[in-house]
């Protein structure tokens, strides 16, 4: 028991070495200051008090959750992120390609709604401001064109009104399917629900498949609510105001 302990002891304090020099090389690079780390992005040996306490210790002031549907799990999170004083600031609906939300299929559909109303309450229990999503293609099938309608007809008519009696902002991402993709179609997607709840969150790790990061935001612009990046020095002369969540160590 001694040599576990002392094995997850010096596996702790190794992450915590490079969490707290990965915080400080973003502030460099001219970002905000108001930096989180993604939760996915903490080593998942550690148990989760330890791996919030990790990211408070290492200097993130924030925490990017991921969606859970177990309603106790999700209530263990908000008050130890509470005790912590680690903010929430987003969740992200993971996307799953086999339900997407421009399916001709109802039940697919609704597969897809219910995982993002699960989002929006988790975003609500923990006080996130926004959730991530993505409007992936329907298949191979699909119309680029059916794709785009029944997609923005989905979150305006199921999610739209759900985010907007939450107060919480639908984060739209580019995916890697052909579908909604480069800063212009992304405003596009985001400006034609003509709704203040809805902005673009930009993961710059993605972006360079079709455009620099520094295009996507300065096309962008205040669409612009939450980056995500992996690549550290990746903000150094964009100018951003909004939280700012390192993926991966």
């Amino acid at each position: 028991m001694r040599t576990a302990s002392r094995r997850r002891f010096i596996k702790s304090a190794a992450a915590l070495t490079a969490l707290a020099a990965l915080r400080p090389r973003i502030l460099s690079a001219g970002a905000t200051p108001r930096i989180a780390i993604a939760f996915s992005g903490l080593p998942p040996q550690l148990d989760l008090v330890e791996r919030l306490t990790l990211a408070r210790d290492a200097g993130f002031s924030g925490v990017e959750m991921h969606t859970l549907d177990d309603p106790r799990e999700a209530g263990r999170v908000h008050l130890a992120a509470k005790r912590l004083d680690l903010a929430i600031h987003s969740v992200v609906n993971d996307p799953d390609r086999r339900y997407p939300l421009s399916s001709t299929n109802p039940d697919v559909v609704e597969h897809a709604v219910a995982g993002i109303e699960t989002s929006l309450r988790n975003a609500r229990l923990w006080g996130a401001d926004t959730v991530s999503i993505t409007p992936t293609a329907a298949g191979p099938g699909t119309s680029y064109q059916d794709a785009w309608n029944r997609s923005q007809s989905v979150i305006c008519e199921r999610i739209l009104p759900l985010a907007e009696h939450a107060a919480v902002t639908l984060a739209i991402e580019d995916v890697w399917d052909g579908f909604v993709v480069g800063p212009l179609e992304v405003a596009r997607y985001v400006d034609a629900f003509e709704s203040r709840w809805v902005k673009a969150c930009v993961d710059t790790s993605r972006t360079v498949f079709y455009a620099s990061h520094r295009d996507f935001i300065r096309v962008l612009g205040s669409r612009v609510v939450k980056v995500r990046t992996r690549s550290i020095g990746a903000l150094g002369d964009v100018a951003f105001d909004g939280w700012v969540t390192a993926e991966t160590l």
